[in-house]
């Protein structure tokens, strides 16, 4: 089995902790000397040379060897990947026109209630029919694409309900297997495409979802509202996508094996010809890969999709709270972070005398509600060949059965590194009847344990149990069943493992892009899941998972949204509405914090918390124009040469600018201001260009600024007066320093009238990047 990690936490279950292994390309799990799949990436396929030297190319090599060509690329950009030795590959690099040649990698994917919280946010009512603004003729339905593991048609989140014709402009198709025909499709589900690999079986010949992720995302984007919703009675409630008027084209590119670059640039090849709005990938590389631009298939469908004006939205990875652990960060992509949401899925511990110690999990054991069971410490429960720091843990292995038989075992995640369901299978292999496990970090993403009674506690509620154990001979306690707390407080924060920034790529460019819930998150699954299934129960039609796949297609739906109420406008100005309307404070009337209750920064939350509402109507919008990312592409060292075969977009006498280096990547006209390389005895000058999107024509902005301490900014002018829609204005921030700089520093800028508020965060660092 190929690397498969989720972009939702791997906590869950033993079933995805067992799915998490490493990331591998073709090659490494191949043969060892470099034979393998590998993918030639020929650049812009509006370029008719480009397409003539990859037929050649295709001709020439595999006429007589069809099978080990595995995919062409031909509709938003030019290329192939197939079966090479190490030595054809080399030989194709150095053809003309040939852009990059690289193994084909394989990705990790990142792995109902939420869309109320973000209504009580913002104070303002969902509306959940389409945009009042919107075209009468249908015009204004907007389609999401999602690259993923399939779909489950079947659910009840996928019924087309209500929902009018498709609309015309849809070029895609439903692909048939043997066990999804194309009357799965509807008015709901328009498009179902999948991705043959030479080592995958079979089997997986189909868009129909085996491991249920694909379906969570996109029901959570797009889902079709079904009442009384819950996993097994929890998180019950009425499931909805947070557009659910969208409609929904799936390109299955992942298995249980993994996500094959060469299938998600296939994937990207065909959304870009079938004619979606908005893509959403909740999947990438591991954040240790440092994989490079021109051979990461994630940022080269991006790129081309962009292009042609689709919006990219992908997960930020589950590597956090490690600093710089954020993937997906190429300027082209919206990048998103996860945070909490107000429902607490608690499930207590009642000690002796009826003290309570509030836990977290979702566990459906059968157990008195009275503490009537002994209790343990596993540092006390070791067999004789365990070590001490082991059975503190429940390590496999470390417990000794005639000590846990019948009693409740108190466990810790003493190495940073165990987790709750590890330490549940050994209480329960000893005879344990229930598992307390002490872990800071988990503390606040509730993960199921099925019938097993389990549940996390923090250090600090540790500390009150083990004053329990110290107090008496004979302690007892039992573990409550899980209930749903609604109005939790504080709410948002991030949670734990939502990666951070800095971004690897360049500090000039602020990754992540933005927040939202990814916590708990309850929606759509396979409706035949035996592992997630209660003995003597059916198989649930929805899950309740936690991950940074769980956010993205959150900030999907409200990108699909913008897009039905403003069908011109291209990707940059939706991802700008969305980043400058965003939220920085909790439902405590607080800032956001992280899972340690440290305020956080944009390196954790992006530009805040996404707002379903503000965002429909920004203001002023910031469009990074196709000018802007050619020369990001000169900035970060790509030649002339390079860039015209890679965009379609090069005008016939463009030039890098003089004097191209990584920190001038802070002029292009991003809605947050990075600046790296910051030395500390000099001025440091960015100039940006809003776009009046108000819609009263005449309209008067004035800035106010948030200056990191030791620091001077200055913006010029302090006023923006438009005299119609659609008028551009720039202005300049220049940006000093008072005092050394020994760390990175955070500010922000608004601009900001009577009705809107237009807010964008500020970087300064005195590096380029985390490896420069």
């Amino acid at each position: 089995m190929k690397g498969l990690t989720f972009f939702f936490t791997p906590f869950f279950s033993l079933f995805f902790y067992l799915l998490c292994i490493s990331f591998t390309t073709e090659t490494e799990a191949g043969s060892r000397n470099g034979d393998g799949v590998y993918i030639v990436y020929m650049g812009t396929a509006s370029s008719a040379a480009n397409a003539y030297r990859a037929q050649i190319l295709i001709n020439t090599m595999f006429k007589r060897r069809g099978n080990d060509l595995v995919h062409t690329y031909k509709h938003g950009f030019t290329g192939f990947a197939a079966r090479l030795t190490a030595e054809e590959a080399k030989v194709i690099a150095k053809k003309q026109g040939v852009v990059s040649v690289f193994p084909d990698p394989n990705y990790q994917l990142h792995t109902t209630h939420s869309w109320d919280f973000l209504k009580y946010q913002t104070s303002v009512k969902i509306d959940s029919g389409p945009p009042s603004s919107a075209a009468s003729d249908g015009s204004y339905d907007s389609i999401i694409g999602l690259l993923d593991t399939g779909i489950w048609p079947e659910s009840e989140s996928f019924n087309d309900k209500d929902m009018g014709p498709i609309p015309s402009r849809w070029k895609g198709t439903c692909m048939e297997a043997k066990d999804f025909k194309s009357s799965n499709c509807n008015r709901k589900i328009i498009g179902a495409r999948f991705y043959k690999n030479p080592d995958d079986d079979a089997e997986y010949y189909t868009t129909r979802d085996v491991i249920g992720h694909g379906s969570h995302t996109s029901s959570t984007a797009a889902g079709s509202v079904v009442e009384n919703a819950s996993y097994y009675g929890v998180a019950s409630g009425t499931a909805k996508g947070g557009s659910p008027n969208a409609r929904i084209a799936m390109y299955k590119v992942c298995n249980p094996g993994g996500c094959t670059g060469s299938s998600i640039l296939a994937a990207f090849d065909d959304a870009i010809a079938d004619g979606v709005d908005v893509l959403s990938l909740s999947l990438g590389a591991p954040s240790y890969a440092r994989i490079e631009l021109n051979t990461d298939p994630i940022a080269i469908g991006a790129f081309h999709a962009m292009e042609q004006g689709i919006l990219v939205i992908c997960s930020a990875g589950n590597d956090g709270p490690d600093v710089g652990s954020v993937v997906n960060t190429a300027p082209w992509i919206m990048t998103v972070a996860a945070n909490t949401i107000d429902r607490d899925l608690e499930a207590d511990v009642v000690l002796g005398g009826n003290k309570v110690i509030k836990g977290e999990g979702i566990h459906f054991g059968n157990v008195s509600k009275s503490p009537v069971y002994p209790l343990i410490h596993g540092k006390s429960a070791k067999n004789t060949d365990a070590s001490e720091g082991s059975a503190r843990t429940c390590d496999y292995g470390s417990l000794d059965q005639e000590k846990v038989k019948g009693k409740i075992v108190l466990c810790e995640n003493v190495d940073g590194s165990s987790y709750a369901s590890s330490a549940r299978d050994e209480v329960k292999s000893k005879g344990g009847i229930g598992c307390i496990f002490v872990d800071d970090r988990t503390r606040a993403v509730a993960s199921a344990y099925g019938a097993f009674p389990t549940t996390v506690i923090d250090s600090k509620e540790a500390a009150e149990i083990f004053s329990y154990l110290n107090s008496t001979t004979d302690p007892v306690a039992t573990i409550l069943p899980t209930v749903t707390v609604e109005k939790f407080t504080p709410a948002p924060s991030i949670a734990y493992f939502s990666s951070r920034g800095p971004s690897s790529l360049t500090r000039s460019i602020l990754k992540p892009d933005i927040t939202a819930p990814g916590v708990a998150i309850l929606a759509a699954w396979t409706g035949n899941d035996s592992k997630i299934s209660l003995e003597g129960k059916p198989a649930s039609k929805f899950n309740v998972i936690s991950g940074t796949s769980m956010a993205a297609p959150h900030v999907t739906a409200v990108a699909s949204l913008i897009k039905s109420q403003h069908p011109t406008w291209g990707p940059s100005a939706i991802k700008s509405a969305i980043m400058t309307t965003a939220t920085q404070t909790n439902n405590d009337k607080g800032l956001i914090t992280t899972e340690t209750g440290a305020v956080a920064t944009p390196y954790d939350t992006g530009a805040g918390e996404l707002s379903t509402t503000s965002s429909m109507q920004p203001g002023l919008v910031y469009e990074t124009t196709a000018i802007d990312y050619l020369n990001f592409l000169c900035y970060y060292g790509y030649n002339v040469t390079t860039i015209k075969a890679i965009s379609k977009a090069v005008p016939e006498n463009f030039t890098c600018p003089a004097d191209s280096k990584l920190d001038l990547i802070s002029t292009i006209n991003y809605p947050s201001i990075g600046i790296s390389r910051f030395k500390g005895n000099e001025n440091k000058t960015v100039n940006r260009t809003v776009t009046n999107v108000g819609g009263d024509g005449v309209a008067v902005y004035t800035v106010s600024v948030e200056t990191p301490p030791g620091f001077n900014i200055q913006v010029t002018p302090e006023k923006l007066q438009f005299t119609k829609d659609g008028e551009k204005l720039t202005y300049q921030v220049i940006v000093s320093a008072t005092a050394s700089l020994k760390k990175d520093v955070f500010g922000a800028l608004t601009w900001s009238n009577s009705k809107h508020k237009v807010r964008s965060p500020i970087v300064i660092s005195s590096e380029s990047s985390n490896t420069n």
